[in-house]
């Protein structure tokens, strides 16, 4: 139960940590294009990213599959780009975008889990069996992106309550930010 625990509080602080802006990044770019009431398609938008992600960290962690970290540590900016660039010319289709959020979010999430896959071959590799502490890793990433969702869904119905701050502004916005961001995180990668 302890490894289960470690591994928990090790996917929870993926997420959570002042390191992990990339992480947070991708996910408020993925989710800004909803409103609070989606809670049930942003739920199934986070899962699938959290699939995406988990398929390539046990491939990885297994040493089935893996590519150059300098590789991934730039394409983890880049799908943090071209998804808010895909927020910024969809945002008049909300339908099409959601439906391109899905897929973004399974394919994206693989690159994302190769990301962290070298960190956890370290932290796995004295395990027997990588079934627990891969649970244990999913289900504190899969929490800590419901909490970054909720405090986002939570920003967003106190501007557009109180402020009446339209969405359209808040996709705009979020991408364009997203977008100067992630452009520095590849400068400062490459």
């Amino acid at each position: 139960m302890t490894d289960f625990l470690f591994y928990l509080q090790l996917g929870w602080e993926h997420i959570i940590s002042w390191d992990a802006l990339d992480h947070q990044l991708f996910i408020l770019v993925l989710v800004a294009v909803y409103f609070y009431k989606d809670w049930r398609k942003i739920l199934i938008l986070i899962t699938a990213f959290t699939i995406g992600h988990s398929f390539t960290l046990a491939l990885s962690v297994l040493d089935v599959f893996r590519l150059p970290s300098n590789l991934v540590e730039v394409l983890i900016p880049i799908t943090i780009m071209l998804t808010a660039f895909d927020n910024i010319l969809f945002r008049k289709n909300q339908d099409k975008l959601m439906r391109i959020n899905y897929v973004l979010a399974l394919f994206f999430g693989l690159i994302h889990g190769m990301g962290f896959a070298n960190t956890a071959r370290m932290a796995m590799a004295s395990e027997q069996n990588i079934a627990v502490p891969l649970l244990g890793f999913n289900i504190g990433l899969e929490l800590g992106q419901i909490t970054v969702v909720l405090l986002v869904m939570i920003l967003l119905f106190f501007l557009s309550k109180f402020l009446k701050f339209q969405q359209k502004y808040w996709i705009i916005g979020i991408s364009v930010v997203a977008i100067i961001l992630s452009g520095q995180m590849i400068l400062e990668r490459i």
